[in-house]
Order: C-alpha cells, then sequence, then structure tokens
C-alpha cells in the first residue's frame, strides 16, 4: 500500500514589504507598497496595512496612490529580496525531499515519508514557521494537504503567519468553506461567468456534470471546474523541469488586458530570475514564458532558445515580451504569467559565446554589480530604458478552527 501523500505550500507573508518592514522599523505598522509612483509602474506587493485600502499586487502605482494617499512607496531592492529568500529555501530544503520553488517567495515541499524523520505534518511545520521568524526575521503561511492544489489555497486561508491543514478525505469540506471566490485559479472573470448562469457555491457547481461544464465552459474551464469544486487535483499548479530551471510565476487580482502592465510584470519576474540565477551560480539557455486566459482557462507555454548566450535583464525581457506578443492579442484578459530559465548550467561564462554579444556582457556586468550593490533603483532604471499572527487552522475533523 503505498503511503499518503503529504504537501507543504509555504507563502512567505508580503514577502517584499515585510523584508522592509524588518529592516526599517519606520515601515513597521504602516501601508507600505514597493513600487516607485510612476506612470507604467506597477505595485510588487505590499503591506497588509496597504490592503485594507484596496491595494494589491500588479495595480498601477498611480492608482494605489490614489487608493491610499497616505501610503509609503518605496522601490524595490531584489538583490536583497533574492538573499532573503534564498535563506529562507535553504530552511526548506534541510526538511523537503523534493521541493519546487514556485516563485521568489512560495514553494511546494513533497513532504511525503518524513514523519518517522520529523514528526506529525503540522509539528514539523510549526517548527519551520518558527525557525524562519526567529533566525531571518520574517513570518511565512503554510498550507498542508494531499495535493499541491489545495495545500496553495489552504496557505492563502488563515494569512499572515497562518497554518491550515486539509486532511485526506476533507478536501470538499475545506472547498465548501472558502467559497467559490477563494479557489485558486478561478478568478474575478471565472466567477463571474458562474454568477451569471446562477452559480454562487462549489455545491451548485458539483450538481452539474463535467460533460455539462464543459458545454457551457469550454472543455478546460469545465474540466477545472469539476475537479476543483470535489476537492480533486486539477493539475494546473506547476509541471516538473526536465532539468534544472528557476522560474516565478503569478495570479492576478483581476484579469489583467493592458500591454504596459504585462510587460511591467515581465521586466520585474526578469529581475527577479536573473539575480537568483548569479545566487544560484547558473547560466541559461533558454527562456520560457507561461500565460494562462482569463476567459477559459487555457493555458499555454512557448519557448525560445536564442543564440546568443543569455546574460543579462534585457535579454531576458526582451525575449519574453516577443514572446508574449506572439501569443497575446490586445485586450484579451490574462489570469496568470509565469516566467522561467531553463536548460541551465553551471557557471558563469556562456557555453558557446558570441563575437556579436560584447553588449550583453556589459549589460550582464553592469546586472551584478547592481545585485552586489542591491541598488534599490534597479527596476525604475531599467524600466526607464526599456520605454516602459499566531495562529493555525484545521479541516481534519470535517469543521474549521481557528486559533489566533
Amino acid at each position: 500500500m503505498s503511503e499518503q501523500k503529504v504537501f507543504f505550500h509555504v507563502d512567505l507573508d508580503a514577502f517584499f514589504a515585510s523584508v522592509e518592514q524588518r529592516d526599517n522599523p519606520q515601515y513597521r505598522g504602516k501601508p507600505l507598497i514597493i513600487g516607485p509612483v510612476a506612470p507604467r509602474c506597477v505595485v510588487s506587493t505590499c503591506s497588509y496595512e496597504a490592503r485594507v485600502f484596496g491595494v494589491h499586487s500588479a495595480m498601477p502605482t498611480l492608482v494605489a496612490k490614489r487608493l491610499c494617499p497616505d501610503g509609503i512607496f518605496i522601490p524595490g531592492d531584489m538583490h536583497k529580496y533574492s538573499r532573503v529568500s534564498k535563506q529562507v529555501m535553504g530552511i526548506l530544503r534541510e526538511y523537503a525531499p523534493e521541493m519546487h520553488q514556485v516563485s521568489i517567495d512560495e514553494a511546494s515541499l513533497d513532504m511525503t515519508g518524513t514523519r518517522r524523520l520529523f514528526g506529525p505534518a503540522r509539528q514539523l511545520a510549526m517548527t519551520i514557521k518558527e525557525r524562519v521568524k526567529n533566525e531571518i526575521g520574517i513570518t511565512m503561511s503554510i498550507g498542508i494537504a494531499a495535493s499541491p492544489f489545495i495545500a496553495k489555497m489552504a496557505s492563502d486561508y488563515n494569512k499572515p503567519d497562518g497554518l491550515c491543514l486539509v486532511s485526506p478525505g476533507k478536501e470538499q469540506v475545506f472547498i465548501d468553506a472558502i467559497g467559490l471566490g477563494k479557489i485558486w485559479g478561478l478568478g474575478k472573470s471565472g466567477l463571474a461567468a458562474l454568477q451569471a448562469r446562477g452559480i454562487k457555491t462549489p455545491a451548485d457547481v458539483r450538481k452539474m456534470s463535467a460533460e455539462a461544464l464543459q458545454r457551457q465552459f469550454g472543455n478546460s474551464f469545465g474540466t477545472f471546474l469539476y475537479s476543483a469544486c470535489r476537492g480533486q487535483d486539477p493539475g494546473i499548479m506547476f509541471q516538473k523541469a526536465k532539468s534544472h530551471s528557476i522560474s516565478t510565476e503569478t495570479t492576478f487580482f483581476e484579469d489583467i488586458t493592458d500591454e504596459q502592465t504585462l510587460c511591467q510584470v515581465l521586466l520585474g519576474m526578469s529581475s527577479e530570475i536573473i539575480a537568483r540565477s548569479f545566487d544560484e551560480g547558473m547560466m541559461a539557455r533558454t527562456v520560457g514564458l507561461k500565460l494562462r486566459w482569463g476567459a477559459d482557462f487555457r493555458t499555454i507555454t512557448v519557448q525560445e532558445t536564442p543564440d546568443d548566450p543569455i546574460l543579462n535583464t534585457d535579454q531576458i525581457f526582451k525575449i519574453a515580451k516577443k514572446l508574449l506578443l506572439s501569443k497575446w492579442k490586445s485586450g484579451q484578459g490574462i489570469r496568470l504569467i509565469g516566467l522561467g530559465l531553463y536548460q541551465m548550467y553551471e557557471g558563469d561564462r556562456p557555453m558557446q559565446d558570441s563575437l556579436f554579444s560584447q553588449d550583453d556582457h556589459k549589460k550582464r556586468d553592469l546586472d551584478r554589480v547592481i545585485h552586489k550593490l542591491g541598488s534599490k533603483g534597479m527596476n525604475l532604471v531599467k524600466a526607464s530604458e526599456l520605454g516602459l499572527k499566531d495562529s493555525w487552522a484545521s479541516f481534519d475533523e470535517g469543521s474549521v478552527t481557528d486559533k489566533k
């Protein structure tokens, strides 16, 4: 008999903002927003104090300023965030036999078979949370479940500093407790499509067959609804890379239809993954883009392996933008976007150099200098150049219990 699967989904709470509040006492308890107030700039993340005003990631910072006029807006420091992320991921790898880093502030851990080593899942999660809080000075939320999909939503259930366990067999209870609006990946447009047909709860979805859902909402979205509302993993979280990779992705609060916003997000992602490649001492041959449409939930991936070596943020961003424009039509809503480096190898020099890449080498050197210095103006400068609570929750007994 195979052993019961156990997954942890770890999400660092308001990561960039939390690091800044840790390092700058004057920001603590205040609405802190990472992102400069300027045209075509977007919010990277914000503190929980800012979220009560309706501010969220990928929102134009000019809009965030209107919603939260007393907010503190600062540019990000990707070097520092990358360094802190590496420290956290190092702690997680001490416990996880297998780990997939979803982004700079999220990871999915396959903890199957670790009970004899580390004890029960909830006990281990509390140990990890305490270590990160004591050694690094920030909080995280952890979801525990038998699938990565349910664990992902459980990590969001009791934020910040939360812990939520969904025991096997209680997945549908959990889905009913959080409701349609909290199902990861559904989004505002998907929710609106359901409500327009009088479907308001997961139980309403379960009254419909898979075939009926596919007829009304299309194959991809219909299949997703059928599985998700039964607490089954629809398999949309991530795909394992065949070789080492560095990737990041974000699911938008609402579908994004604006090219400038998408490009600004891609620019930030390009900066993030080049910084992580520096920290890991790796180089890549391929750039990959992942898109999920808001309308029909269809997900596509596209890659490019350029002739010249991939050396710097600018190259990654330009390839990513080209891939985006090759698949996306103006006005088309995007629910999720991801960017990754693939076919990676150790080292700091390309396997096969190019006679025509001296300028790219200089840009890489500049990226590295900025990275080491931790310049807080990194994204803003490049955008200009390119024109652009102690808590836990449990679903192990068929009901929700919270401890604050």
